[in-house]
Parts: structure tokens; sequence; C-alpha cells
């Protein structure tokens, strides 16, 4: 009986051996890394984009924008908080508003003061497929929130409209009174 079995499993073994043995060589064929990161051709390229969105009607403005008061601040108070977002440490915080500025767009939202600059916190849903109950869910320890509330908050991004002097922050940890009151979920395997 353990001949047979024996017998009936060598083949299993071997062919499931030359499928993986297969495999692996279609995986290092497929996959060639270059020499250098980033070749000339793609470096230019990149310029030439870059040429090409900086002469579109939005470039135009967007370097309008950075040049104006408005966009000269913005950039001063992502200065200001750059080594926190890098490090993704503590911000001391004051709520200025539980809405976002009258004119911009974005999901839930409010207006935080930070070391005497005003900042845009948004918060987004994790993922598109959640249900509006679920993204209610997630964010209804926020709405216990009030204007004047000191909060401790980490964000991983900033960004700037290119219409308003707010920087824009990615809500991704709230504290109030050393209690979390939200935190998005980091995630895992990549993009």
């Amino acid at each position: 009986m353990n001949k047979v079995i024996y017998a009936l499993m060598l083949p299993l073994v071997v062919v499931s051996g030359l499928v993986f043995a297969n495999r692996a060589i279609k995986n290092e064929t497929a996959y060639q890394p270059a020499s250098r990161p980033f070749s000339a051709a793609g470096k230019n390229a990149h310029r030439d984009d870059l040429k090409k969105w900086e002469a579109s009607p939005d470039g135009i403005r967007y370097k309008k924008w950075e040049a104006s008061p408005d966009g000269k601040k913005a950039h001063a108070s992502a200065d200001q908080i750059r080594a926190h977002i890098k490090d993704f440490s503590n911000m001391e915080g004051v709520v200025t508003a539980l809405s976002h500025p009258s004119g911009s767009l974005g999901g839930f939202g409010m207006m935080i003061k930070i070391n005497g600059d005003e900042y845009i916190v948004n918060f987004w849903p994790e993922r598109s497929d959640q249900s509006f109950m679920m993204f209610n869910n997630e964010f209804q320890q926020l709405n216990s929130l009030k204007v004047n509330d000191k909060i401790v908050i980490r964000s991983h991004s900033a960004g700037y409209s290119g219409k308003s002097p707010h920087v824009i922050l990615s809500g991704d940890y709230i504290a109030r009174d050393n209690k979390v009151i939200f935190k998005r979920e980091v995630r895992k395997g990549g993009c």
C-alpha cells in the first residue's frame, strides 16, 4: 500500500517542481532591473510634461497663486509643520471651525489652528467601497468635537488647494484629552 502511495506522490512532486521552476524562470526573465533608476530620457520626459502643465491654464493659475500672498502664506505654513509630517509626530492644535472654509470642496473636515496658523483637515474614508453607514460610524467620534477643543493631530501628508492660504492636512490621527478620537488604519501591502 505504501509503495502505491509513493508511486502516486512521486509524479505529483516532480510535476509541481517543474511548474514552480518554470514560473521562477519566467519571473527572472520578466524582471530586468535597470542599471540606473531614472534614464536621461525619463528625466527629459518628466521635464517636458512639467513644462506643458505649467503652460496650461491650470499651471498658470497655480503659478500665479504660488506667487500671491495667499500662496506664500500657505508655503510658510507648510514649512512650519514639515518635520511633523515627515516624522508623523504629534502637533497640538485648537479646533477653530467644524466645517471647511466657504467655497472649498472636500469631504468631511474642519479647521484647526497650530502655532498661530490655520489648517484645513480633511477626512476621507479609507476605502471607496465602504457603505454610507460604515462611513458615518467611522467618523462618529469626530462629531463630538467642538470649537475651541484642544486636540493632538498627526498627519502623513499636507497639500495645497491652489486657491486658499490654508494648507490641507490629511486627518490620520486625532486625540483629545489623551483619548484617541480617530485613527486611520495604514494600508498594508503598498498603494
